[in-house]
């Protein structure tokens, strides 16, 4: 493998109670009961649109463009409040990041993703960064991954896609790509369906099934 191209919500970063809080923070002030956390939690990986129109489930429509800019507004003020890297992310992109090309490739709006990483000190491993709005498409859409392929000019043969959800292996099937799924994120279930190449129970454990290109 020459390019690794990650995830970030579930993948690389625990970020499922601040992006829940939000969203309760959201029903709340249109005077809907807030959602049990796991609720939410199966709720994420679509990007900040589908979240909330989830969680309104069969609350009115309309409201929705409303609930969306007050949970961004919200979600863009706390996204660092218990948000963390998963156990062992730091250590191993840092050991792994001069054998290998890194790429992100996220449903979570750009602005908010380039704060988690400023913050969490994970930019430097990433020579590209893109977010839910990115592109014309997300994922499991191809497009961002094709162009992130086409820009380290990697074939899909030598790239692996890294994420915790079906979005992330479709993705990388459209591409051409291989996938690993990881089982400690927030969509693993959908794997059933949709399954990885591989998968890994624990972030570190990634580089003990891949190699370096040449």
């Amino acid at each position: 493998m020459r390019l690794l191209v990650f995830d970030l919500d579930g993948t690389l970063v625990d970020s499922k109670t601040d992006l829940a809080n939000s969203v309760n923070h959201t029903l709340q002030a249109f005077g809907i009961e807030p959602l049990p956390h796991p609720t939410i939690f199966r709720y994420v990986g679509n990007g900040a649109s589908q979240l909330i129109r989830r969680s309104l489930e069969s609350h009115r429509e309309e409201i929705l463009p409303d609930a969306l800019r007050l949970f961004l507004d919200h979600y863009g003020r706390h996204l660092l409040d218990t948000t963390v890297p998963y156990p062992g992310v730091e250590k191993s992109l840092a050991e792994h990041a001069p054998m290998y090309e890194m790429a992100l490739l996220t449903n979570k709006p750009l602005g908010m993703t380039e704060t988690i990483l400023s913050g969490l000190s994970l930019s430097r491993y990433f020579a590209e960064v893109h977010g839910g709005d990115s592109f014309d498409s997300k994922k499991p859409n191809p497009e961002g991954l094709r162009a992130i392929l086409s820009t380290r000019a990697v074939p899909p043969e030598e790239a692996l896609m890294v994420g915790d959800s079906v979005n992330d292996v479709l993705a990388g099937r459209g591409a051409g790509t291989a996938t690993c799924g990881v089982t400690y994120g927030l969509g693993a279930e959908g794997f059933a369906e949709h399954p990885p190449d591989f998968t890994i129970d624990r972030f570190p454990d990634l580089f003990r099934r891949i190699r370096p290109g040449r």
